[in-house]
């Protein structure tokens, strides 16, 4: 009798092994944007969060490898040579690079001229452009590769080919692309807030109620001073997209929390 609850045992183990695989194969490969040999963790955590520009909000976002943005590439050279970028890099317009205004920083993008042909690959470490309609800024170097010198600006396709200044191999990213399977930067900073109090006791209790209870998700109290008094607000971070934070809140009769983002 042992024998026979052994060996079916053994049966349904290798059914759900086959299943799980199955199944994990259709999932994106997920990587959160952490240091790199260029930028830092803490300047990659800070890109990463929404920003203002002349009054108009941006909200940085993952890309998938094969992803491709269509739009109006622009150039930068002599004036921000020498300063820094957003990814505390100093700006080298003889270097192939370019600013993006909600993409990874190291993210490598292929940048293709479509008025006539030329195309450039180039890293991501800095934000821009904010001009209406235009999608990247790159290099002088960049530019000129792409005709920009002369043209000023061109209509462009920017395909994302790697993360973290490492190019993926063409081969993958067409099995990625076929398999919809892509590899992807995630953002980790949308979350839900799932209680505020005045004593910092209470947020810990609620805190502690959330600790491993979830694999991706981590719960973090913040202070806020509010009315002169300290509030202390408990935040279930990890969500890689507001839709994704919002569909937990809902799933989980969460009536009076709401999403935000660190």
């Amino acid at each position: 009798m042992q024998k026979t609850l052994s060996f079916v045992f053994l049966c349904v183990f290798f059914i759900l092994s086959l299943f799980m695989s199955g199944c994990s194969q259709k999932r994106p490969q997920i990587r959160n944007p952490s240091a790199t040999k260029y930028t830092s963790a803490s300047r990659q955590r800070a890109t990463m969060r929404s920003y203002k520009v002349m009054g108009k909000r941006y909200h940085p976002t993952y890309v998938e490898v094969g992803q491709v943005m269509k739009g109006i590439s622009s150039w930068y050279g002599p004036n921000f040579h020498g300063k820094h970028t957003s990814n505390g890099e100093v700006y080298n317009m003889h270097a192939r690079t370019a600013a993006h205004k909600t993409w990874p920083m190291d993210t490598m993008v292929k940048v293709r001229n479509l008025q006539n042909g030329k195309s450039t690959i180039v890293r991501i470490n800095d934000r821009g452009p904010f001009v209406r309609g235009r999608i990247i800024d790159c290099s002088y170097v960049a530019g000129k590769e792409l005709g920009l010198d002369r043209m000023g600006i061109a209509k462009v396709s920017v395909e994302v080919l790697g993360f973290a200044g490492k190019i993926e191999p063409s081969g993958r990213i067409a099995k990625a692309q076929k398999t919809h399977t892509q590899t992807r930067v995630v953002l980790s900073n949308f979350g839900v807030q799932v209680g505020a109090f005045r004593r910092y006791a209470g947020a810990q209790t609620i805190k502690r109620n959330y600790s491993g209870r979830y694999v991706h998700y981590n719960p973090i109290i913040k202070r806020f001073d509010v009315g002169g008094e300290p509030l202390y607000r408990v935040w279930l971070m990890g969500f890689g997209s507001e839709q994704e934070a919002r569909d937990f809140k809902n799933n989980n009769n969460l009536a009076g929390a709401f999403i935000i983002r660190n």
